[in-house]
């Protein structure tokens, strides 16, 4: 990927970058020399020079479109969109009520279509690119009790590869990974024997790590990546 910015590799957007694995990607990056804009439902629990927060919610297509519009206007261009937010909800699918499959649907499928929607609109003009989106060992795994969330990451990892052929002729390219289970809100309330049984159907056996997320989007972003698009990978030896 061509180098554009006098600070460094780019400008980079990443989702839900409030906190998590949000948080340690932005900080990551910034150390890498990016100019991250972040975004998350809440206001910014850290700042930086190179860091910007902007706080909505990614499901509001208005207020996306007006971030997208903001960062063309301050930077004149996005070189890296991580579509990292995402929630949650572990229940017996008999028990699961319309509302929170609607709401996880929205947030992880239809937040992370407009992100990367706004993201290629902006990417095409400059015909250069890198998008990476968030699946989860839960969907290949078919991890009881997260039957929304699984469907929500098939649907993500369906995106991956369709927005990866349509936007190949400008130079986009469009990856997602899939972490095992990584110490963060989101699975902090998971009881340590379901957690044990998950770990044990992983080939590598053990919990996964943020630097782990951060070398495989090193990955995606690298210029000798330029022909890596639609693919999906998996932490923990899930295949």
């Amino acid at each position: 990927m061509t180098q554009h910015s006098s600070t460094g590799p780019g400008v980079m957007l990443i989702t839900g970058s409030r906190k998590g694995i949000g948080e340690f990607l932005s900080r990551y990056y910034i150390e890498k020399g990016w100019q991250v804009i972040g975004c998350s439902r809440g206001p910014a629990s850290w700042v930086h020079p190179r860091y910007e927060h902007q706080q909505l919610d990614i499901t509001d297509e208005s207020a996306v479109i007006s971030l997208f519009s903001s960062i063309r206007r301050n930077y004149g261009r996005l070189d890296a969109a991580l579509n990292n937010a995402g929630i949650a909800s572990m229940n017996h699918f008999t028990l699961t009520p319309a509302e929170t499959v609607n709401r996880i649907f929205s947030t992880n499928v239809t937040g992370t279509f407009i992100v990367a929607r706004e993201a290629a609109r902006l990417m095409i003009l400059q015909k250069s690119g890198r998008i990476v989106n968030f699946s989860s060992v839960a969907y290949p795994l078919n991890l009881q009790g997260e039957s929304v969330y699984a469907a929500s990451k098939a649907a993500v990892e369906s995106l991956t590869k369709t927005m990866a052929g349509e936007l190949a002729a400008w130079n986009i390219t469009v990856n997602a990974i899939g972490p095992t289970p990584i110490e963060t809100d989101l699975i902090r309330g998971v009881p340590a024997e379901k957690m044990e049984s998950l770990l044990a159907r992983l080939p590598a056996r053990k919990a996964g790590t943020m630097e782990q997320v951060s070398h495989v989007i090193d990955f995606f972003l690298s210029p000798a990546s330029e022909c890596i698009t639609g693919q999906i990978l998996y932490l923990g030896g899930v295949g």
